[in-house]
């Protein structure tokens, strides 16, 4: 078992192996004195994990109780939201109890923000079963919900008290969810690692998997090292978003149905990449995107994105920053005055 320890606020454990699983009661149980263990979970992954995850709870003298919600990334906002605070009072947890997020990106977002808001603060464990969550999202105390006006607008930092992450959770992902997780390690190698970059060049979807718990330490090591630096997104974190500003109007534009946050993201790499880099970079970055079922590009028009990049989070007063990559391997933040942005990047001037 390979264990990398995040320094930030509260320091914790992320264990990677194959088979953890089963093994998660014996594990959380070294992290917390919690009696009570309350697992959110959504509709398709309580299916094939609910069992034994709760089992395995059970057997480490937990009492556990378990929520679950719709799967999908509707289901991360405010009604859900209330829904479990709901459940958590019912229930009596107190903050001696803890939570246990078993799912992808919008389980383990909105049990995060649960976790640091219900009476202020409870430990909780995130178990990430997609690639997506486990080589970002469960990763470095970011947790949020959505809200109409824009993605993770509502959220609160938040570090577990550990990360689970299994790679034989993967191997129940249809290839459109595994594509998704390729968005964000894409985005690691374009930002920090040239040869991870290189690894994934060497790859494509259908073979991906003889280097999948490679992937995933190395994209959660390079989190770990920015997260520590930068706990709560004052500047250097801000790298870890390359690709998220037009790849998350890109999901408000679409409503969240058609493209998954990846492909946005991968979206959003290559439409800034290309604005920003020399043409090698920029077809190099194509090329590996193409490779993992992601695409280049969206048909929705520039003026009709740019507008949405306004409610973005990492929008300061006036200006905007977002991130570019002119060498694989290296990211910049850049800020620029919103009306200049949306004239460079074609769309609507303010």
């Amino acid at each position: 078992m390979r264990t990398i320890t995040v320094h930030a606020s509260q320091t914790y454990p992320i264990w990677i192996e194959r088979g953890l699983l089963a093994q998660c009661g014996a594990l959380l149980r070294k992290q917390t004195k919690a009696q009570t263990a309350a697992v959110v979970t959504d509709d398709h992954v309580d299916a094939i994990y609910g069992d034994i995850v709760v089992q395995s709870l059970e057997q480490n003298g937990f009492r556990v109780l378990k929520f679950v919600i719709p799967h999908g990334e509707a289901s991360k906002c405010s009604t859900t939201l209330n829904q479990i605070y709901d459940f958590l009072c019912e229930n009596n947890i107190t903050r001696t109890d803890c939570l246990v997020a078993l799912g992808g990106g919008v389980v383990g977002d909105i049990t995060g923000f649960a976790a640091a808001t219900y009476l202020r603060g409870l430990d909780y464990m995130q178990i990430p079963t997609s690639l997506l969550a486990q080589v970002d999202s469960s990763v470095g105390g970011k947790t949020a919900i959505d809200l109409p006006g824009g993605k993770n607008l509502v959220g609160a930092f938040k570090q577990p008290v550990a990360v689970l992450c299994d790679p034989d959770t993967l191997q129940t992902l249809p290839k459109e969810f595994l594509a998704d997780g390729m968005g964000e390690v894409i985005k690691y190698g374009m930002i920090r690692d040239a040869e991870l970059f290189s690894l994934l060049e060497q790859h494509t979807l259908e073979n991906v998997a003889e280097v999948m718990e490679e992937i995933i330490a190395t994209c959660i090591d390079i989190k770990r090292d920015v997260v520590e630096h930068d706990e709560f997104e004052a500047g250097e974190r801000m790298i870890l978003n390359f690709g998220h500003t037009l790849g998350h109007a890109v999901e408000s534009y679409y409503h969240y149905e058609t493209y998954t946050h990846g492909a946005a993201v991968a979206a959003g790499m290559c439409m800034m990449t290309e604005k920003t880099c020399a043409a090698e970079v920029y077809q190099r970055l194509c090329n590996c995107v193409t490779s993992y079922g992601l695409p280049t590009s969206v048909e929705a028009p520039m003026d009709q994105l740019v507008p949405l990049c306004s409610n973005d989070k990492k929008r300061a007063s006036a200006s905007l920053r977002f991130i570019v990559c002119e060498t694989i391997g290296a990211a910049q933040i850049r800020t620029m005055p919103f009306g200049e942005f949306a004239a460079w990047m074609g769309g609507t001037t303010a």
